[in-house]
């Protein structure tokens, strides 16, 4: 089948739940369906020819007829055989398959040997209906890096791909555009949205002179940097490499499957060649070896793993089901199985916990009514572009206060604020450096309050202030309750790259006992890498560009789905497409879920297979038999399967 089964080729392995495989969300007709179909039909029609005992169906016509069904539907598993024997690969599931068939064409039973082979190949297509075959590129990623660039040359601008740009240079960033290479800002100011590096949603405001880097966007008028880095040498070029690096060192988790069918195997191809040859040396001159050998194919029919191919992948698409009904993509049935591992969990903040954009957090006012105090500022803030000043006009809007009056004279200070007259007075608001730039004094608590701060003054005197914070997430607060309620669970964490204040602001509000600001994404690896060192199954969950190196180096990977950065959805195993914090805790459970269902489905397909193993192994079992108890066990684990997608979670 086009999963190749990619466990190693010497090792028998039922189904490959790797890293590689991702779940499909519709399950689709394709080609590979059709030969089955088809030779499901002729076997029926073979079947009742040879139960109403029709004339012409009888050998070599039969042999002829059931043979060539054989052929259509078994033939690459019989060519796989063969190639891993050329290799002395002998105990696995190929060989296995194709020994047990074919020995049931060479006692006679040409119905069953294409029917084990048929409900064979059906498993190994549900398996590839329930997880996708394809693996999303790496190099998707590269998108977020700048194709072209305006280079300044002789006071023209020639348009060139970044690789070309020489150190020195001079290039032109457009208002919106994105920058495509580190360097150095030769306009006054730049204001710019660093969440690309950063994933923290509030502009940085740059001056002349200070370092910009690639994958920033320029968020007002046109500026003009001078390169620093070559193109591979950018920051944003490091985080890529990071994830690609990242990549390479995530090892594969051996598979519960594979393990048993390792183990499985082998013992049950030597049984049945036991079962050949120990008889003749326990009952002598009455040994028929002719009957012996009929039984020990007969074993090896039964051994088939057919159930257990089977019911394994039902138990996880169940559990892939569950969680797209709760709004939670498992990128590999793998996944599932490690949520119920995690004991250490370790959260962004930004667009994680946090809503990851600006909103008035308090308006104080020192020496005039609340509301009017705000529609001053509001009034002034009207004229600018930039996010802080639009979260303050919204937030008027937002109380019904008129915002409709033009301010007047008014004059943007690069890096500072604004200053303007409105309704005939003189209105100053910006950061504390603009009020120094006026010799305007004002109150020492300002340079404790953590948030992003726009103080006031009226008239030159110092009027109040308004703070501006990223507000938590409604569910915030329970999914740190619900992960602190989970056993296994016994670190959560917070990284960010904003400053440690605000950090622990929010930090503080949720619970969180450990929490890290002002980290780049080098700085969260080494946090996660140490969480690993010491043992832990590492849960990591973000959102940007910037958490994709860490989302993908840790044991699972999340991503907020919804506001969350293309990058980081590429990158990560588990996809929370409602930007739930909440939907964490819920993965685990669904996980949980998944792995009692899956032991259960386990238990029931080997107890059955064992028990009708002793019963051919003693003449009491035909392969009739041993077919109808894998479709028993099928069709329990089916229902079994279904019982998540009715669970609430």
């Amino acid at each position: 089948m086009s999963q190749e089964h990619q466990c190693e080729e010497g090792t028998a392995c039922a189904i490959d739940f790797t890293e590689e495989s991702k779940p499909t969300q519709t399950i689709s007709f394709n080609k590979e369906y059709l030969i089955p179909i088809i030779s499901l039909f002729f076997l029926l029609i073979g079947i009742a020819l040879d139960y109403y005992e029709i004339p012409f169906f009888r050998f070599p016509v039969s042999l002829i007829w059931f043979g060539i069904i054989y052929l259509a539907v078994g033939g690459p598993i019989v060519l796989k055989a063969l190639k891993l024997l050329s290799k002395g690969k002998v105990y696995n599931e190929f060989v296995l398959m194709s020994v047990a068939t074919l020995g049931a064409f060479i006692i006679g039973s040409y119905a069953e040997g294409v029917a084990v082979m048929l409900f064979y190949v059906v498993g190994e297509l549900f398996q590839e209906a329930a997880v996708n075959k394809a693996k999303q590129s790496i190099e998707s990623l590269l998108k977020v890096q700048v194709e072209k660039v305006s280079v300044l040359e002789n006071d023209k601008t020639v348009v060139k791909h970044p690789k070309e740009v020489e150190l020195g240079e001079l290039i032109i960033v457009k208002p919106g555009e994105k920058i495509a290479l580190d360097g150095l800002l030769l306009s006054e100011f730049a204001s710019l949205n660093t969440a690309a590096l950063t994933g923290e949603s509030a502009p940085d405001t740059k001056e002349k002179g200070e370092p910009v880097l690639a994958g920033m966007i320029n968020l007002n008028k046109p500026i003009t940097i001078q390169i620093t880095s070559k193109y591979e040498d950018t920051k944003l070029s490091k985080i890529l490499k990071l994830v690609q690096e990242a990549v390479s060192r995530k090892a594969k988790t051996q598979k519960l499957i594979s393990r048993l069918a390792g183990i499985y195997t082998p013992i049950v191809f030597w049984l049945a060649v036991a079962l050949v040859v120990i008889p003749y040396f326990v009952l002598g001159v009455d040994y028929n070896f002719q009957m012996w050998l009929q039984r020990a194919l007969i074993f090896l029919v039964i051994s088939c793993p057919c159930a257990l191919v089977i019911s394994i992948p039902l138990g996880y698409f169940g559990g892939i089901g569950a969680g797209s009904r709760n709004g939670i993509l498992f990128k590999g049935s793998n996944y599932l199985d490690l949520m119920t591992k995690v004991d250490a969990v370790v959260m962004d903040k930004t667009r994680t916990l946090t809503k990851g954009v600006f909103e008035v957090q308090r308006v104080v006012s020192k020496n005039m009514d609340e509301d009017a105090f705000l529609a001053l500022v509001a009034k002034l803030e009207k004229n600018s572009t930039h996010p802080i000043a639009k979260a303050i006009v919204h937030y008027a809007e937002e109380k019904n206060i008129p915002v409709n009056d033009v301010a007047q004279e008014v004059e943007e200070i690069s890096g500072h604020g604004l200053i303007g007259i409105v309704n005939n007075k003189e209105v100053v608001a910006g950061n504390t450096k603009l009020l120094d730039k006026f010799n305007i004094s004002y109150d020492s608590e300002i340079k404790n309050i953590s948030d992003t701060i726009v103080v006031v003054a009226i008239n030159q005197k110092f009027s109040g202030y308004i703070t501006l914070g990223d507000t938590l997430k409604e569910d915030a607060k329970q999914a740190i309750s619900e992960l602190r309620a989970i056993p296994k669970i016994k670190e959560i964490v917070m990284l960010s790259g904003d400053k440690q204040a605000v950090v622990t602001k929010i930090a503080n509000q949720l619970g969180v006992t450990k929490a890290l600001g002002g980290l780049l994404p080098e700085d969260k690896i080494t946090e996660v890498e140490k969480l690993k060192n010491q043992g832990r199954i590492v849960a990591f969950i973000g959102d940007g560009i910037n958490d994709a190196p860490v989302i993908t180096l840790s044991h699972v990977g999340l991503a907020m789905g919804g506001l969350g950065s293309d990058a980081a959805i590429e990158t990560a195993d588990v996809i929370i497409q409602t930007d739930q914090p909440s939907k964490i805790a819920t993965a685990i459970a669904i996980g949980n879920a998944t792995n009692k269902i899956i032991w259960q489905n386990i238990t029931l397909a080997l107890g059955v297979k064992i028990l009708v193993l002793i019963l051919g192994a003693m003449g009491m079992a035909t392969m009739w038999e041993a077919v109808i108890a894998d479709v028993g066990v099928a069709l329990l684990a089916i229902l079994n399967a279904v019982r998540i997608q009715r669970m609430k979670f």
